[in-house]
């Protein structure tokens, strides 16, 4: 005997003998197992004893997912269980991270054993074992990618709120659609192509824009304007009047203008007269005026909404306007308009002179385009310099009012840069037949170069208007 495992076949004498006495006991083996009872093989002497051929049943402890079968369970198989990430198989991800065992979706793999599709016989198909749920350990999940945030601005911090609405803002969002041309032969064709061939503004209309903004300057409080001339027949009611027409007729806030003549002025012949009251009713009614509508029962107002206080017109009246009624009229005016101008008289030696001085915002010395009238605006301005008024004449502004047509012998231009050199700026009105007239001035039957005339020196009086809160009289 070798120890060793040998065949069958390759059995000796002495093997056959055995065998031959285990047929014997054959008989009284099967009659004994047909009762029921478990036998315990015969072994053969000599020969190591057979390995029982059914094994025995060990206990699987649930709490042990890796003693429970041959695949571990605490760590899925990859074709079974793909780990959740960013790169999954299809455009859906499961849900929970793990697709459904083949068992839930009726798939059983390989038919069983019995139903066999050739001579060998085929191996069930291993089944993946299901995770078990462990509520002390919870089966750990990968973190899923959080969508990401918006770019910051450059340069921006990140805890600094960004300010989208810029993207939304009218300058950005809509067309700028050309502008409508108002004069020239622009207009013409715009007018009669149906206003389908728009050739946009000429360089005309382009200034007339920027002057008219100029003019519409915001305006903190009231305004006061003195017109002054020591010299008659030059212009200055006139001028008075245009002037406060072209900015009612542009600013939309109320302008006045007061006939500050000692003497009788003709300030109110230049609108239509709506009223016989005059400065001397107001202020002997000032009392019982608290509102607008009190203050121009009083007043006359003109096509361009320009407002005018009308001087003493009786001839018995032998009182003249006063510093102190003049003061008073101005305190009460300034509450209810934002623009005030005075038409002072040729003297600069009677009283409410001084006060139209102390008060005022800026002056408009207005000269004549002669010889005469322009001494006299020099001398004006000379008188002030004497009198404590250099910075009021630093800031006025100096007007060539040409009242009759020019006969060209006299060197404008010079004027004009005589006063330049003492005046913040100098403008000039050309001649034009309607203001010659000296009747109601209505800015419509000016000439355009007048009306542009008027609108550069309206212009060139609102730049002083930011300039004007909080400045303290002289």
């Amino acid at each position: 005997m070798t120890g060793q495992y040998e065949e069958p076949e390759q059995r000796d004498g002495r093997a056959a003998q055995a065998d031959g006495a285990l047929a014997d006991t054959t008989g009284k083996t099967d009659s004994a197992g047909s009762s029921g009872g478990y036998q315990e093989p015969e072994t053969t002497p000599g020969r190591p004893n057979p390995v029982a051929v059914h094994p025995e049943p060990q206990y699987v402890d649930p709490s042990q997912p890796e003693t429970s079968g041959p695949y571990p369970v605490g760590e899925p198989q990859p074709p079974y269980y793909p780990q959740p990430g960013p790169a999954q198989s299809g455009p859906h991800p499961w849900p929970g991270g793990y697709p459904p065992a083949p068992e839930a979706q009726g798939w059983q793999g390989v038919p069983a054993t019995g139903a066999q599709s050739g001579p060998n016989p085929v191996q069930p198909y291993p089944q993946p074992p299901q995770p078990q749920a462990q509520p002390s350990q919870p089966h750990p999940q990968q973190p899923q990618p959080q969508p990401p945030f918006p770019p910051q601005a450059q340069g921006a911090p990140a805890d600094q709120p960004q300010h989208f609405g810029q993207d939304l803002s009218s300058a950005q969002l809509l067309r700028q659609a050309k502008r409508a041309p108002q004069s020239g032969w622009r207009k013409a064709v715009y007018l009669a192509s149906g206003k389908t061939v728009n050739p946009g503004e000429g360089p005309a209309d382009r200034k007339r824009r920027e002057l008219i903004a100029r003019v519409n300057q915001p305006l903190q409080g009231c305004y006061k304007i003195a017109m002054l001339s020591l010299k008659g027949g030059v212009g200055k009611t006139t001028a008075t009047a245009t002037l406060g027409a072209t900015f009612a007729s542009l600013r939309g806030d109320r302008v006045i203008a007061v006939d500050a003549n000692p003497d009788r002025g003709t300030l109110s012949q230049k609108i239509p007269l709506e009223t016989t009251a005059t400065v001397r009713h107001l202020l002997r009614d000032a009392h019982r005026i608290s509102r607008y509508s009190d203050v121009r029962s009083y007043t006359s107002q003109g096509p361009s909404r320009l407002e005018i206080l009308a001087s003493e017109q009786d001839p018995a009246v032998s009182e003249a306007f006063s510093e102190d009624d003049y003061r008073r009229t101005v305190t009460l005016l300034e509450h209810f308009y934002n623009v005030v101008l005075t038409d002072c008289g040729t003297g600069l030696m009677h009283s409410a002179m001084k006060g139209v001085l102390d008060v005022a915002d800026s002056l408009v010395i207005v000269s004549s385009s002669s010889i005469d009238g322009a001494r006299s605006a020099s001398a004006t301005l000379d008188w002030l310099d004497a009198h404590g008024y250099g910075q009021l004449v630093a800031r006025s502004v100096a007007v060539i009012n040409s009242v009759r047509p020019a006969s060209g012998k006299v060197d404008v231009d010079k004027l004009a840069a005589h006063f330049a050199a003492r005046c913040r700026a100098v403008s000039r009105i050309p001649f034009d037949p309607h203001l010659e007239e000296g009747a109601e001035v209505e800015l419509e039957q000016l000439a355009a170069p007048t009306r542009m005339a008027l609108l550069e020196l309206a212009a060139v009086v609102a730049d002083d208007f930011p300039q004007a809160p909080g400045r303290n009289p002289a």
